[in-house]
C-alpha cells in the first residue's frame, strides 16, 4: 500500500532530548559506587585471579619456550613454569626463614637487651612525666591481663589467617595455570565480544599489556634485589649484627611504593634497638631513609619508571584506594591495574583524556614539544 502525502505536509523528525550534565554525573557516580561494592564483595575471587593474571603474563615467555623449543604440551609447559615460580618463591622464603631463625637463637640476649631498654625508658618516663614505676607497671599489668584474656581468640584468629593465606596461594597457582592453559580461548572470546572491526586494536592492547606488565614485574624484582644488596652492604659496614636480615626486609618491603619503606624503617629500627644501642638504631633509620632516597631518585626511574609511565599523584591515590578495597594485596595490585587501565585509555578515543591524566610528566613535555614544532 502506497501512501501519498500532500506536498505541503512535512515529516517532523523529533530529536531525543540530550541527558543533562548532572544526570550523567549522577549515573557515573552510581556506577563507580556499584563497581567498588562489587569489587569489595568479590575480593575472594578477584584477588587471586588478578595475581594469577600477573604471574601468567610473567611466565608466558617461559611457557612458550617449553612448548615451541622443547615440544612439550601446553599443560606441561604451564605446569613446569609454575614449578619454577614456586621454587623461586620458596628460595626467598627459605633465605628469610634462616635469617629469622638466627635471630630466634639469640632470644636470651634479645630479652636481656629489651629488659634493659625497657628499664631505661621507664626511668625516662618517670623523670619527664613524673609518673612513678608503680603506676607504669600497674598500667602494663592491666594491659597484659586484657591481652591474655583474649589470647584464645587471638590464637584462633592467627590460625585462620595462616590457613586463609595458604588457601590464597593455592588459588593463585590454580588461576595462573588455568589462565596459561586457556589463554588463546580467552583471547578469542575478547575478540568476539568487541567484533571483527576492533581486532587490530584488541591485539595491540593485549600485546602492550603483556609487554609493560612483564617489564614492570621484572624491573620490580631487579629493583628489590639491588636495594637488598645495597642495604645489606650498608648495614654490614656500620656493624649491624643482623645486616643480612635487615637488608632483605628493606628490599622486600620496598616493593610496596611509598608505604613499604616506612614499614621497613620501623622493623629495622626495632630489631636494631633490641640488639644494640639506641645510637645504632638511629643510624639504621638514617641509612634506610638514605637508601630510599637513592632508590626513588635513581634506581626507580631507570629500572621501573621507564616501564610504567604513571605520575606520582595517581600512583599514590591508587595505592590508598587499593588498600581501602583489598588491604595489602590491593596495594601490590594497584600500580599494575592502573597501568593496564592507562594502556586501554590511551587507545580508546573517548578515554584518552583519562590516559593523559594518568601519564607522567614526560608525556606532558613531549606533547608541549610537539605543539611547539607544529606552531
Amino acid at each position: 500500500m502506497i501512501v501519498n502525502y500532500p506536498a505541503s505536509s512535512s515529516i517532523m523528525i523529533t530529536k531525543l532530548p540530550t541527558m543533562p550534565f548532572y544526570a550523567k554525573l549522577a549515573l557515573t557516580l552510581i556506577g563507580i559506587v556499584v563497581l567498588g561494592y562489587l569489587i569489595i564483595i568479590g575480593k575472594e575471587i578477584l584477588d587471586p585471579l588478578m595475581f594469577g593474571f600477573l604471574f601468567a603474563i610473567l611466565l608466558l615467555p617461559l611457557s612458550n619456550f617449553l612448548e615451541n623449543k622443547c615440544r612439550l604440551p601446553r599443560s606441561a609447559g604451564a605446569f613446569i613454569s609454575i614449578l619454577i615460580l614456586i621454587a623461586f618463591i620458596a628460595g626467598i622464603c627459605y633465605l628469610v626463614g634462616t635469617r629469622i631463625s638466627s635471630l630466634a637463637d639469640d632470644w636470651p640476649m634479645l630479652k636481656k637487651q629489651i629488659d634493659q631498654s625497657t628499664a631505661d625508658i621507664q626511668q625516662w618516663v618517670e623523670s619527664t612525666f613524673h609518673l612513678n614505676m608503680d603506676k607504669q607497671m600497674a598500667y602494663v599489668h592491666t594491659t597484659t591481663n586484657k591481652l591474655m584474656s583474649s589470647g584464645t581468640a587471638v590464637i584462633g584468629q592467627t590460625f585462620l589467617s595462616v590457613s586463609s593465606l595458604m588457601l590464597f596461594f593455592a588459588f593463585i597457582i590454580i588461576f595462573t595455570f588455568l589462565l596459561m592453559l586457556y589463554r588463546r580461548l580467552l583471547l578469542q572470546f575478547v575478540l568476539k565480544v568487541f567484533g571483527q572491526k576492533h581486532t587490530l586494536l584488541v591485539h595491540e592492547i593485549a600485546e602492550n599489556i603483556q609487554s609493560i606488565i612483564r617489564q614492570y614485574i621484572i624491573g620490580l624484582l631487579l629493583e628489590m634485589l639491588l636495594v637488598s644488596c645495597i642495604a645489606c652492604a650498608v648495614f654490614w659496614i656500620i656493624g649491624i649484627k643482623y645486616a643480612a636480615l635487615l637488608g632483605i626486609i628493606t628490599g622486600l618491603f620496598n616493593i610496596i611504593p611509598y608505604i613499604g619503606i616506612f614499614t621497613a624503617l620501623i622493623l629495622s629500627t626495632i630489631i636494631t634497638f633490641a640488639t644494640g644501642a639506641i645510637s645504632k638504631a638511629l643510624l639504621v633509620a638514617v641509612c634506610v631513609i638514605a637508601i630510599h632516597a637513592v632508590d626513588a631518585n635513581f634506581l626507580l626511574p631507570v629500572i621501573v619508571g621507564s616501564k610504567v609511565r604513571l605520575n606520582a599523584l595517581i600512583t599514590f591515590l591508587g595505592i590508598l584506594i587499593g588498600e581501602m578495597l583489598w588491604g595489602l594485596s590491593g596495594m601490590f595490585l594497584s600500580i599494575p591495574t592502573i597501568a593496564i587501565l592507562k594502556i586501554i585509555f590511551d587507545r580508546v578515543e573517548t578515554l584518552k583524556p583519562w590516559g593523559y591524566l594518568f601519564g607522567g610528566d614526560y608525556e606532558h613535555k613531549i606533547e608541549a614539544k610537539n605543539q611547539i614544532e607544529i606552531e
